[in-house]
C-alpha cells in the first residue's frame, strides 16, 4: 500500500494488488474499505513488486529532491519560489509537491515539523534494500540504486535524522534549514 498514515487517516490508500483474477473483486471489496485505489498488477507477488518498484523511485526522487533544493537555496534563489517552480516544472514529483524536504515549503510536510511523521527514514532504507536485492535477482541493472541504498544507510544512523521522515536525507546532505 501507499499513503502513510494521513492516507490511512483520510480512506485514500492505493493498495497495490497482486492475486489470481478470480480473487481481485473479493480482496477489491475489502480493501476498498480502507483505500481510494485498488491496483491490480498482476498474480500473487505483483504487488509486492510493483510496492518496491514505487518507493525505490520515490526514495531516488526524494534525494534529488533535497539536493535541487539544496543547491537553488545555496545559489540565493528563495526557497518557496524555487519549489513553486519545480511544481509547475518538469521536476515536479511527490517530494517537491507534497513532502518537501526543506522546513517551511509546506506546512503539512514533516519537514515543516523537525521531521516528525511520514515515512520513516528506516523503513526507506529497509524498502530501498528489498528493491535493490530483488532487482538483482532479476537481472535488473540499477545505475542509481547502490549510491541512495548507502545514503539513506548513513542517514538512517545520523543523530540528525533517526527517527525521522525519510526526507530529513536533506538535513544529512546540509541542506540549508
Amino acid at each position: 500500500m501507499s499513503g502513510g498514515v494521513v492516507g490511512a487517516q483520510a480512506g485514500t490508500l492505493t493498495f497495490m494488488l497482486g492475486a489470481s483474477p478470480d480473487l481481485v473483486d473479493r480482496a477489491t471489496a475489502v480493501l476498498s474499505l480502507m483505500g481510494k485505489r485498488i491496483v491490480h498488477l498482476g498474480d500473487q507477488g505483483a504487488g509486492l513488486c510493483g510496492k518496491l518498484a514505487n518507493n525505490y523511485l520515490l526514495a531516488l526522487n526524494n534525494i534529488a529532491t533535497a539536493e535541487a533544493m539544496s543547491m537553488g537555496i545555496k545559489w540565493g534563489v528563495e526557497p518557496k519560489a524555487l519549489a513553486g517552480m519545480i511544481n509547475t516544472s518538469t521536476g515536479r514529483c511527490w517530494p517537491s509537491e507534497v513532502n518537501n524536504p526543506v522546513p517551511g515549503i509546506i506546512a503539512t510536510a514533516p519537514s515543516s515539523r523537525d521531521y516528525v511523521g511520514g515515512f520513516g527514514i528506516s523503513l526507506m532504507s529497509k524498502d530501498l534494500r528489498l528493491a535493490l536485492e530483488a532487482a538483482r535477482e532479476a537481472n535488473v541493472t540499477l545505475g542509481l540504486g547502490d549510491v541512495a541504498e548507502q545514503l539513506y544507510k548513513a542517514a538512517e544512523k545520523d543523530e540528525r535524522c533517526k527517527g525521522k521522515d525519510f526526507s530529513s536525507i536533506y538535513r544529512y546532505l546540509d541542506g540549508p534549514e
